[in-house]
């Protein structure tokens, strides 16, 4: 059967979509290589009708080839991206319903895009869905003054406002203890930890993380590693803990299900929706990078993508409940010694790609 222009366009195609399936395989910190860690649920939407269209436009060996391997593409992209989805089993348990609220918190997360000044729109959300507390990223000068009004209601935290993308601003109605800003790759990336006690009287930690995003031109090794530093800080410590932020990195990552083992966190997007958060603006190209994880002491009470607030990231909002059975109806995953080393490697890298 003769070549036709459409079956080499199909080919070309599924080339296309069988290499950016197996780029993220690639253990490599390139940022043009991790970039294609983001796009599955895309990749994966485009590959029936690529395959109906080689089927359509003949039946010659390397359309038949590239036919078995686009298929065998697609099983790929769906065994990382189906635990995202409602057909799978929940890893984190939910609350009951009549659980204690002095036991609960509220926590929203929001990247409020540092040149968006709809400052009123983040205002009201907070308002509107009064979270005890709440970790604002990107925030510069203009963000902290216009957010000042919220110490009223939010008398504790800390600002750390920049005007290079990775401030940060956490506050917090509930009582804090040894609250710290810390830059753990880079000299200009803040994270912040904290101490929360509960109404209950029970105290957890709190880390808010943003690191640097992989893309052409910048590998992940800095993001990589300040995600394994805490994690290790977290298995160190045990104990109840939450770690939230814009991870730059999406929930199905080898970078992410490694900073999960290694910290013993569980990921209350498993087998409840995949929860994209970026970009708002653009609703064909979404993916998670805004997230809260938490240690086996917590059950989930509520989990939603909110309004967008003039940026380009949604925010979300989580609340988590204490709960005496928490430990025993789930387990958190676990970090092996092959993941230890990976660990190694990804923190040695970071400090290196840090050096100035």
């Amino acid at each position: 059967m003769p070549v036709t222009t459409l079956s080499i366009v199909a080919q070309a195609l599924a080339a296309v979509l069988i290499v950016a399936t197996l780029l993220p395989f690639w253990r490599s910190r390139a940022g043009v290589v991790r970039t294609f860690d983001f796009p599955r649920f895309q990749i994966a939407s485009a590959i029936p009708p690529v395959l109906i269209l080689l089927v359509v436009a003949g039946h010659d060996p390397v359309s038949l080839a590239l036919g078995a391997g686009l298929l065998a593409a697609l099983g790929l992209q769906l065994r990382h991206i189906l635990p995202f989805t409602r057909l799978a089993r929940p890893t984190a348990a939910a609350a009951p319903v009549d659980a204690d609220p002095a036991t609960c918190v509220s926590i929203l997360i929001v990247n409020v895009l540092q040149s968006n000044r709809a400052y009123d729109r983040l205002l009201r959300l907070v308002r509107r869905h009064d979270p005890d507390l709440i970790l604002a990223l990107e925030t510069d000068a203009g963000w902290r003054d216009a957010l000042h009004p919220l110490r009223a209601r939010y008398p504790h935290g800390v600002d750390q406002a920049q005007d290079n993308t990775y401030g940060l601003i956490f506050y917090s109605r509930l009582p804090l203890d040894d609250v710290t800003v810390r830059f753990l790759i880079e000299r200009d990336v803040p994270s912040v930890r904290a101490g929360v006690t509960l109404p209950s009287g029970e105290r957890f930690t709190f880390h808010g993380v943003h690191p640097r995003p992989p893309h052409p031109g910048h590998s992940s090794a800095t993001r990589d590693g300040e995600l394994v530093l805490v994690a290790r800080e977290v298995a160190r410590e045990g104990g109840p803990t939450v770690v939230a932020g814009d991870l730059n990195d999406v929930a199905w990552s080898r970078t992410t299900r490694l900073f999960q083992a290694i910290g013993g966190l569980l990921d209350p997007r498993v087998g409840r929706g995949a929860y994209p958060t970026f970009h708002a603006g653009w609703p064909i190209l979404r993916w998670p990078l805004d997230h809260v994880f938490f240690s086996e002491h917590f059950l989930v009470a509520r989990l939603e993508r909110l309004d967008n607030v003039g940026s380009d990231h949604f925010p979300i909002l989580i609340r988590l409940c204490r709960h005496h059975a928490a430990e025993a109806v789930q387990e958190p995953p676990a970090a092996d010694a092959e993941e230890r080393r990976e660990g190694d490697e990804a923190v040695a890298e970071a400090r290196e790609a840090a050096q100035p």
